[in-house]
C-alpha cells in the first residue's frame, strides 16, 4: 500500500486565515490518520503579492498548533527544495516537454490583443477563453520571435471538443465540456509558472497522494487532470473541502474584516479550542460529541464525513467552546493566560491567584477579563437604582438599613478572611430575620459597584482587604442617604 502523503501549500501573503488554517488541519489529520508524511510547502511563484514576515507566521502557527510538518523548507526533506521560486528551472523543463508532445504551446500575444479579446467577448457577453491564435504558429515562426526575444508565456493546450471526467471525494464525479476549458497559462512572461501549474509538477515529483484543497478550485481541476494524463502521471485522491461562510450569503473574508488565525488568539481565544472549532467547520465524528484534541482528531478523522454544504462561522458557538476549554484549564495556567489582562486595568497588589479562581468558569474569552474586574482596581460610578432588584426584595430603604448595620461588624471582623466575612454577613441575616438577598445585594453593590459581578459579596471583600471595603461600604451608606434627603 503506498504511504499516505499531503502537503499544506500556502502563499505567503499575509495572515493565517481560517480557511486556510482549516485546510492546514484536514491534510494534517489525513496524513496522521494512517501514518503518513504532512509536507509543507511555500507557493510564492505570484511575487507581487508576496508579503514581508508572511512566512514566519507560516511557520509559527504551524508550529503553535501542533500541526509539525515532516518534511519543509525550514527542516529540509528528501524532494526539496519546498519553495516554488526555487524550483523556477524545473517546472520550465517540464512545460517544454508538454510542448514536445503537442500539449502546450508558445504564446507570444501582446497585452493589447488580450485587451482587445477580451473586450470583444464582454461585448458579446460571451465566456472568456483565448482563441489559441498562437498555436497556428509555425516552427520557424516561433524559433525566430524567440530568437529576438520577444516576451512570451506558455499554454496549456486544451481539446476544443468531448469532456473530461475527473473524481472528487466530496463532490463525486464531476464532467466537463472541453469546449468551456481555457488554454491556461503555464509559464508567466516573468518565467515563473504560474499556481494551477507548479503544484501540478510538485505534488507529482513530491508523491502527494491526498490533494485537500478548497472547493473554488473544483472548477480547475479538469485542467490540473488534463495534465496528469499529458505527463502519463498518476491523479492523486482529490479533496474538495466546502467553503467557509460568515453567513448565508457571505464568505468568510479577511477582505470583510473576519478574522484571522491571528485575530483569533490576539482577541484572546485559545489556540487548541479554535483548532476544535475549525476541525467542526464542515466535517463532523458521527457523534455527538464536540470537544476534541488532536490526537483525538487524529484517531476520528475520515475525510468522507466532510460535507459537501457550506460550513457557518459562527462566533457564539466558538465563544461556547472556548469557554469550555478555559473551564478546564489548570488554575495556575489560566492564571498565567490572565495576568496581562489583569494588570492592563489594576494597578494595586491584589491576590490574582484568587481573581482567577472566581473567572476561571465564567470567562469564555480572554479578552472578557477587563471589564469584569475593573472594579477590583477602583470602584466606579454608580447609580442608587441598582441596589433595588425585585428578586431580592431590596429597596433603597432597606439597602441602607444593611449597610448601616454591616459597617460596624466589618469594622471589628479580624482576621479579614473570606471565611469571617462570610459568617459576619450571615449573623446580620439571622439577627434581622431576613432573606439572605436582603443583606447579601447591597453588600455586593456597595463593594463593587456593579449588579454583574465574578464572585459575590465575600469574594470580592476577601479580595479587595478590609481598608478598601470599609470605605466603599462608608461610600454605599453616603450616597443613599443623599439619595434619601437624610444627611
Amino acid at each position: 500500500m503506498t504511504k499516505v502523503r499531503t502537503r499544506f501549500a500556502p502563499s505567503p501573503t499575509g495572515y493565517m486565515h481560517v480557511g486556510n488554517l482549516r485546510t492546514a488541519l484536514y491534510t494534517y489529520l489525513i496524513a496522521k490518520h494512517d501514518g503518513g508524511d504532512f509536507i509543507l510547502r511555500i507557493e510564492d511563484t505570484d511575487q507581487e503579492r508576496f508579503v514581508e514576515g508572511a512566512l514566519d507566521i507560516i511557520y509559527h502557527t504551524l508550529e503553535i498548533t501542533g500541526l509539525k510538518h515532516d518534511e519543509g523548507p525550514d527542516i529540509g526533506g528528501p524532494v526539496g527544495p519546498y519553495i516554488q521560486s526555487q524550483r523556477t528551472d524545473i517546472y520550465l523543463e517540464y512545460a517544454k516537454e508538454l510542448i514536445d508532445k503537442g500539449e502546450a504551446y508558445y504564446c507570444f500575444c501582446t497585452k493589447e490583443r488580450m485587451d482587445s479579446l477580451k473586450n470583444k467577448y464582454d461585448e458579446e457577453k460571451e465566456f472568456y477563453k483565448y482563441d489559441k491564435h498562437c498555436l497556428k504558429l509555425s516552427k520557424e515562426e516561433i524559433k525566430e520571435k524567440l530568437a529576438s526575444n520577444i516576451p512570451y508565456v506558455i499554454r496549456q493546450n486544451n481539446p476544443e471538443s468531448g469532456f473530461t471526467t475527473f473524481h472528487d471525494e466530496i463532490y463525486g464525479d464531476i464532467s466537463v465540456d472541453n469546449s468551456e476549458l481555457d488554454d491556461m497559462i503555464l509559464i508567466k512572461s516573468d518565467g515563473y509558472p504560474t499556481y494551477n501549474f507548479a503544484n501540478v509538477v510538485d505534488d507529482h515529483l513530491m508523491g502527494i497522494t491526498h490533494v485537500v484543497r478548497g472547493s473554488e478550485y473544483l472548477s480547475s481541476a479538469p485542467k490540473y487532470n488534463r495534465l496528469y494524463d499529458a505527463f502519463g502521471w498518476e491523479v492523486p485522491v482529490y479533496i474538495h473541502c466546502p467553503p467557509i461562510m460568515k453567513d448565508a450569503h457571505q464568505k468568510l473574508s479577511k477582505r470583510n474584516g473576519d478574522a484571522s488565525f491571528q485575530d483569533l488568539i490576539e482577541k484572546g481565544y485559545l489556540k487548541e479550542a479554535v483548532l476544535n472549532y475549525i476541525a467542526l467547520l464542515g466535517w463532523n465524528p458521527g457523534n455527538e460529541k464536540e470537544i476534541f484534541d488532536l490526537d483525538e482528531l487524529v484517531e476520528l478523522f475520515n475525510y468522507k464525513n466532510i460535507n459537501k454544504s457550506p460550513a457557518i462561522f459562527d462566533n457564539v458557538k466558538l465563544k461556547w467552546m472556548n469557554g469550555e476549554y478555559i473551564k478546564k484549564l489548570p488554575l495556575e495556567e489560566f492564571n498565567k493566560l490572565a495576568l496581562p489582562y489583569y494588570k492592563n486595568v489594576i494597578s494595586k497588589d491584589l491576590d490574582f491567584l484568587k481573581i482567577s479562581e472566581l473567572l476561571r468558569i465564567r470567562v469564555e474569552v480572554l479578552s472578557e477579563i477587563p471589564e469584569l474586574l475593573d472594579f477590583f482596581n477602583e470602584l466606579p460610578e454608580y447609580s442608587t437604582e441598582i441596589y433595588i432588584h425585585k428578586k431580592m426584595k431590596t429597596n433603597l430603604e432597606n439597602s441602607l438599613l444593611t449597610l448601616e448595620k454591616i459597617l460596624p461588624k466589618f469594622k471589628e471582623l479580624s482576621p479579614w478572611t473570606l471565611e469571617n466575612v462570610e459568617k459576619c454577613c450571615m449573623d446580620l441575616i439571622s439577627e434581622l430575620k431576613v432573606k439572605n438577598g436582603i443583606v447579601l445585594w447591597p453588600v455586593r453593590i456597595a463593594l463593587s459597584g456593579k449588579k454583574s459581578t465574578p464572585g459575590g459579596a465575600f469574594e470580592i471583600a476577601d479580595i479587595i482587604g478590609k481598608d478598601e471595603s470599609l470605605k466603599r461600604i462608608e461610600y454605599g451608606i453616603k450616597k443613599l442617604k443623599l439619595e434619601s434627603g437624610d444627611n
